[in-house]
């Protein structure tokens, strides 16, 4: 999921269940916040009733054309009808809907009990077989994309673990179909061991399902989420969570460790490894348990510590790991850098991939403070590559910061809310860096890093370089993610930003001064390319603040404090783009290996390809930045040549 530019509130609580009675009270609440849709209308009706579909079978390997028609080919009264019943707390159609996708399941439940003892007894291998991207148009073509995505899945766990046996493949056959029914038992509204849920479970999942449909229905970044999601998105947020600092994955002789936290409760006791098996969790056995049950196992709060059997790889001996749960702090996530000599100095480079923080002082912007500090220890910091290529943004307030540690005072960031419109600024004069700068971005650079790229090319502070735009997100949502005692979780976008130019970044994204493609170049990504996005405008440019939006007694501070030492724009660095671009092109069209590149992004289908693990884009990013250094100095010196020939003509 793409992080989004994220202000913080709360209006519900968590635990409660969801009455379908409630959702026309709840999706109110959206309306009241939402920044243009105030009430339901056919065209968010038309809109859920194929999302709730969507949601169920994103693959489109459930259904037929024929099936999906007649849901969704409905007259405008019978819509006018839903929405009478919406108002009343009646779903009827809904439930209609919810019957096609039990009849959908049970269907390809008969399919796959069919197809088990054929996948099973023969030796895996390509199926040579394309399907059109649509829904089947018969039940045959509808068996075809059943046994297709079966074998998929045998290819991809044949590579992680050899299926070359009868007694492995039906193994993988059990996982697969163990998997399938999961996300099955929920739209049966059976629990995980295939009993049916209490009718107050039942209706709960229901209108989950019904508001995840409606709000996605509103714009492409409005969101309802269930606990786990919104703990997960918190946990990626704030970069920190409580636990051992396990992660799991399920393969087909069990659930395995995937991965240790570095520094986390697990990897400090020396006891667990890699592909190590974990059997059971406080003295229970997870062996029929779902993955999704392990896992909340492991998240449950109900004590201190987690007592794990474990087997080691090639060892059937059971061992106990008692480890006692802590804060984890992500460090894999958080910003890395590094430097590389140059000259008398170094070049930095900052990879953030994204814009975080948590309560315990834990944020985008002091590391990257720390970094430069760092930096600036091992000699003159002559050049700097900010790296947002893999950045899909985070809070606001920390691109506002981000943003401002380039820059002296000024305008970041404008907001419009309806009619309203508010200046975030970076009202510290001090600058922490002011030297050649590149922006890396690609066409996942979204949201927050889109605000720091745009803001920095708007004040010519420094260049962008990368694939030709970045992903389109210029949207606000307000969200109770964060709150973690919050009634119910959900994101809804109430108004767009725009940076110090009155550009939004909204569809059109950032444009790059220097293009040098990523291996996302040749994909579909990015706003223009996701459903029901909101269309781009402007406001005006804030580069000389007016300070219209502050009281009296705010804006006789600002006036003495910050307007003095607003920032100016940068225009050395917009003359120079033209050598700047002529010479980047030049050395990517010298360069065997990135034509190599950009011939093979066109067949490989992989959007981080790198070849033999070169990153090119930094590689070639580096070079303009030493184009730049050079730039700069060369105007330095002819400036003290022309004074020295001045001074020397008037004595």
């Amino acid at each position: 999921m793409l992080a989004c530019l994220l202000l913080t509130f709360s209006v519900f609580s968590a635990q409660n269940l969801i009455d379908p009675q409630e959702v026309p009270h709840i999706m109110n609440k959206f309306f009241s916040y939402h920044i243009d849709k105030k009430q339901m209308t056919p065209q968010i009706i038309r809109r859920t009733i194929k999302i709730y579909l969507e949601q169920f079978d994103p693959e489109k390997i459930y259904f037929t054309q024929s099936e999906i028609d007649s849901v969704l080919n409905i007259s405008d009264s019978e819509v006018n009808h839903i929405i009478a019943q919406y108002y009343k707390g009646n779903f009827e159609y809904f439930e209609e809907v919810s019957f096609l996708i039990q009849k959908g399941i049970l269907r390809a439940q008969r399919f796959r009990k069919s197809l088990k003892n054929e996948l099973i007894n023969r030796p895996i291998q390509e199926m040579d077989i394309e399907f059109q991207s649509g829904y089947a148009s018969n039940e045959k073509e509808l068996f075809e994309k059943q046994k297709y995505r079966i074998n998929r899945f045998f290819l991809f766990h044949d590579k992680r673990s050899d299926l070359n046996t009868k007694k492995r493949r039906k193994k993988a056959f059990n996982l697969f179909e163990k998997k399938a029914r999961q996300g099955e038992f929920v739209y049966l509204f059976l629990d995980s061991n295939g009993n049916p849920m209490t009718n107050e479970l039942a209706n709960h999942i229901f209108s989950q399902k019904l508001l995840k449909a409606m709000a996605k229905s509103l714009d492409a970044h409005t969101s309802f989420f269930t606990e786990n999601e919104a703990f997960e998105m918190r946990m990626n947020l704030e970069k920190q969570f409580e636990g051992v600092g396990i992660v799991l994955s399920e393969s087909i002789d069990g659930v395995l460790v995937a991965d240790l936290i570095k520094n986390g409760p697990a990897a400090k006791s020396n006891k667990i490894a890699i592909d190590d098996m974990i059997v059971s969790i406080n003295d229970i056995d997870i062996k029929n348990k779902s993955f999704e049950e392990v896992l909340q196992m492991m998240k449950a709060r109900d004590s201190s510590f987690l007592k794990l059997g474990v087997k080691k790889a090639g060892n059937s001996r059971v061992i106990q790991v008692r480890l006692s749960k802590e804060p984890i702090v992500m460090e894999d996530d958080r910003l890395t850098f590094e430097a590389e000599p140059f000259g008398n100095g170094v070049i930095g480079k900052l990879n953030l991939r994204s814009f975080y923080e948590n309560g315990e002082g834990i944020n985008s912007e002091k590391d990257i403070r720390k970094a430069l500090h760092a930096l600036e220890k091992k000699g003159p910091i002559l050049g700097l590559v900010l790296d947002l290529r893999e950045n899909s943004g985070g809070f606001l307030s920390q691109a506002v910061k981000v943003a401002g540690l380039f820059i002296s005072s000024g305008v970041v960031v404008i907001s419009k809310y309806g009619q309203e419109i508010h200046y975030l600024r970076k009202v510290d004069v001090k600058s922490y860096y002011n030297g050649p700068l590149i922006i890396l971005t690609s066409k996942l650079s979204a949201s927050a890093a889109e605000i720091v790229a745009q803001a920095l090319q708007d004040y010519g502070a420094g260049i962008v370089v990368g694939d030709e735009r970045t992903f389109g997100k210029g949207s606000i949502q307000y969200q109770t993610v964060t709150d973690e005692n919050a009634d119910l979780f959900f994101k809804v976008t109430v108004g767009k930003y725009y940076t110090v130019s009155g550009k939004s970044t909204q569809v059109e994204g950032v444009k790059a001064d220097i293009v040098v493609p990523t291996a996302l170049s040749v994909y579909n990504i990015g706003e223009k390319f996701l459903e029901y996005p909101l269309q781009p405008d402007k406001v005006n440019p804030a580069y000389r603040d007016t300070l219209l939006d502050l009281d009296m007694k705010t804006r006789s501070w600002f006036q003495q404090n910050y307007l003095p030492y607003l920032q100016k724009q940068i225009l050395f660095w917009k003359g120079m783009l033209p050598t700047l671009r002529a010479n980047a092109t030049y050395r990517i069209d010298q360069s065997l290996t990135y034509q190599k590149f950009l011939e093979s992004i066109k067949v490989v289908n992989d959007p981080f390809y790198k070849p033999h693990g070169m990153d090119l884009q930094m590689e070639q990013a580096v070079n303009i930045l030493k184009d730049m250094i050079f730039l700069e100095l060369k105007t330095q010196v002819d400036a003290e040549k022309a004074f020295s020939k001045k001074d020397n003509f008037q004595k």
